[in-house]
């Protein structure tokens, strides 16, 4: 199979895993599948969706809305194409770790399809600060802002999945376990470029930092709480990451 037919089931992976958008187009023919090499695309998609996400709240103050509205569709904007998948994530993670006593009970809370108190509040929390961090950008830097922190909060979740091991057998992180070196350097390389391409040095150096302390402190939490990473430690990653640049960038 050629190379570009492995760059392209790759994005049909990375597409499909990380929002809700149809890859039938992209899916022609017969493709070598693979989750666990599709991360290096993570970032890619995360930057796109965040330009998106700008280019609504950028246009919604060309027309004369409001920074704190607009800010709100664009975050709903990215809520509609990813499904909520981070969000949910997020939620599931903060109900088993808020309400469980111990690891097995936690992780069976995860599992729950129903949301908490501590969930409600996690959420709550999350979009609160990314709609108002978003807000306090012009439209020009929010262009620049987005796509960053889309391409490092993804690459935040690549970094929890190759730093811990499965905290349970089964399940999508499970069956990532073990990841392609190559795929993971060039995941962050993506990330870094993205920052590196569209943010001055200072503002790239402060992102890229704030970045790395997330997921590192995801990473010590979920060791602590969980015993290693499931797929709603991953979405959680996401979120917090994304919170934190977007607060650094604003």
């Amino acid at each position: 199979m050629s190379t570009l037919a492995r760059l392209r089931a790759d994005l049909v992976c990375g597409i499909g895993l990380l929002t809700r958008l149809p890859t039938d187009w992209l899916a022609r023919g017969r493709l070598p599948y693979s989750m666990a090499r599709s991360i290096w695309c993570w970032p890619l998609v995360g930057a796109l969706l965040g330009e998106a996400a700008a280019m609504v709240y950028a246009g919604l103050l060309q027309l004369g809305i409001a920074h704190l509205p607009a800010a709100g569709w664009s975050i709903a904007l990215l809520l509609l194409v990813c499904g909520g998948l981070h969000e949910d994530g997020l939620a599931d993670m903060a109900d088993g770790c808020g309400g469980g006593s111990d690891r097995a009970r936690k992780l069976e809370i995860m599992r729950d399809s129903r949301v908490g108190s501590y969930g409600v509040m996690a959420l709550g929390l999350a979009l609160l600060v990314r709609v108002t961090a978003l807000a306090a950008m012009p439209g020009r830097t929010a262009l620049l802002a987005m796509p960053v922190a889309g391409a490092l909060a993804r690459a935040c979740m690549v970094v929890v999945l190759r730093r811990l091991p499965p905290a349970r057998s089964d399940g999508l992180a499970s069956s990532m376990a073990y990841l392609p070196v190559q795929a993971f350097v060039a995941c962050l390389c993506l990330a870094g470029c993205t920052a590196a391409l569209l943010l001055p040095t200072p503002r790239m150096t402060a992102a890229c930092i704030v970045a790395a302390l997330a997921a590192a402190l995801m990473c010590r939490f979920a060791r602590w709480q969980l015993g290693g990473q499931t797929g709603d430690v991953l979405g959680a990653t996401a979120v917090v990451a994304e919170c934190a640049v977007l607060t650094a960038l604003c």
